[in-house]
């Protein structure tokens, strides 16, 4: 906030008018543009007269104006956090904090070069992306991430020049989003920079992560919200394709995990999917997930450890991996795991078994034969 020196210019119309040449320091908004309507300033004296209306809106006037369906920015955000939303996965809205910053953008597609109207909300550490349907005024969740494992940038088009940023990450599809003027870029990527610099400067609590409260996992209800936190949540170290391409996560579990060649035992989260068996750990807080790696199902099999009854483990073999001694904590999870990844290797042979035979070859007619004409049957 600027000071300014007041020259008193007489009390009759109760208002002290002052100008700009009497103005030592100025308020300068965060554009670094002076407003036009702050050269007049206009001191209420306290003499019971009312204060005249003012000609130009104030910052709280335009943060009122209608925004989209006839709606403000207000009255937007108080319905996120009140009213379901269509499609929508996860935890409610309201548990990720105060909305920080949510504007009116267009989602730009690469292949087809078309837009889409979206809805960004950004919270104090993840970003809300809603579709919108114009028709029924609703909106339609496409997703939320974890500001931690983004990176954001300010980008343009070769043949046009529109206010853009680009958001990325190991997790996430490359997303582009055009703003609707050049102050709105720079608020955007003001607002994500800091905030993705404060998720990640300052750690977390256990009362503050979902995680700690899903871990461990021995629940079905458990099992449920980690398969979609997983498709949500930052995982270090992550390398190949984005875990959403990887489709649903079938089952998951926590199992203790010994490589036969060397010595160690270590806490794995084992997570099935339709192609993939993924590996990763969890720190000892249970804040992050770090990965470890992940094996084509085609490419293993589980073997039953029967030379120990009533232990619950069997072992992971391939053609170009260490044997793994997987230790389960419960017969329920055992039991999934054996049937899951048997079942498909059956699958497997069963279809290699069944294939289809070659198909007859052709006869071979000699040279005469070829030769005769070809008398076809009329009715």
């Amino acid at each position: 906030m600027g000071c300014c020196s007041v020259t008193q210019r007489g009390a009759h119309s109760g208002i002290d008018e002052v100008g700009p040449d009497e103005i030592e320091l100025l308020e300068i908004d965060n554009s670094g543009i002076w407003n036009l309507g702050e050269s007049r300033l206009q001191l209420s004296v306290r003499n019971g007269q009312t204060d005249p209306p003012s000609r130009y809106p104030s910052v709280r006037h335009l943060e009122q104006e209608m925004l989209l369906w006839g709606r403000s920015k207000e009255e937007l955000q108080h319905r996120i956090y009140s009213q379901p939303i269509r499609a929508w996965e996860g935890q409610p809205a309201h548990t990720y904090g105060e909305i920080v910053y949510s504007s009116l953008v267009s989602l730009y597609n690469s292949y087809t070069q078309e837009t889409n109207d979206h809805y960004l909300v950004l919270f104090s550490s993840h970003l809300l992306i809603l579709s919108l349907d114009h028709s029924h005024r609703d909106f339609t969740y496409e997703g939320i991430l974890p500001l931690s494992g983004l990176s954001f940038q300010a980008t343009s088009l070769d043949s046009n020049a529109q206010h853009m940023f680009q958001i990325s990450g190991p997790m996430v599809d490359s997303k582009v989003f055009i703003c609707a003027s050049a102050m709105e870029l720079h608020k955007w990527m003001h607002h994500m920079e800091e905030r993705r610099y404060k998720s990640t400067s300052q750690p977390l609590s256990p009362s503050h992560c979902a995680l700690s409260y899903l871990l461990p996992c021995d629940e079905s209800w458990k099992k449920e919200e980690l398969k979609r936190y997983l498709l949500q949540a930052p995982i270090w170290q992550w390398e190949g394709s984005p875990i959403q391409h990887m489709g649903q996560p079938i089952f998951l579990s926590m199992v203790h995990i010994i490589n036969t060649q060397r010595q160690g035992l270590h806490e794995r989260l084992l997570v099935l999917f339709p192609q993939d068996v993924l590996l990763l750990s969890v720190d000892n807080k249970r804040l992050n997930i770090k990965y470890e790696g992940r094996l084509p199902r085609r490419s293993i099999s589980a073997i039953e450890n029967s030379a120990f009854p009533g232990r619950l483990e069997f072992e992971l073999t391939g053609e170009f991996l260490e044997p793994l001694q997987v230790s389960c904590t419960c017969p329920e999870d055992y039991q999934n795991w054996i049937l899951q990844l048997q079942q498909l290797e059956y699958n497997l042979q069963a279809t290699s078994n069944h294939m289809a035979p070659p198909p007859m070859p052709k006869k071979q007619l000699n040279r005469k034969e070829s030769q005769k004409p070809i008398i076809m049957a009329l009715d």
